[in-house]
């Protein structure tokens, strides 16, 4: 089995162990540290996603994008090169935005109601989005 493809199944486990991690409760019972762990859990959760998009384009000798938008630009070209559909796409384009609202805002700034719907999502995401690397393998 090549490289890549340990690479990204260690990813899978990684993001399984994150989704595994994510309450069961609704998030507006959870404190400010909690609902800074959830996020936390999300932002991870999309960088695996972004991981393993970058082993299917090294796989298949293509160029990851560079520069200030390469995170949205990766996600674009993905689409473009059929690793994505349109539709994971926008379901991934949200958790795009909020990994870049994690990473540059401050955890007093976070709100249940706008993180409940990535967290009750993810899991539907990531099983949609393995199906679709599946088929770009």
């Amino acid at each position: 089995m090549p490289d890549y493809r340990l690479r990204i199944e260690a990813e899978y486990e990684a993001i399984d162990d994150i989704l595994s991690a994510l309450p069961d409760r609704a998030l507006s019972t959870l404190s400010i540290l909690e609902l800074a762990g959830v996020a936390a859990l999300l932002h991870n959760f999309y960088n695996g996603i972004e991981n393993i998009v970058k082993q299917v384009f090294e796989s298949k000798a293509m160029s990851i994008p560079k520069g200030e938008s390469w995170h949205r630009d990766l996600l674009l070209s993905a689409e473009e090169k059929g690793i994505l559909s349109g539709l994971l796409l926008a379901d991934l384009k949200r958790y795009l935005a909020f990994r870049h609202f994690f990473s540059h805002g401050y955890a007093l700034n976070l709100f249940p109601d706008r993180i409940e719907p990535l967290a009750t999502d993810a899991k539907s995401v990531f099983a949609t989005f393995k199906n679709e690397i599946a088929k770009a393998m």
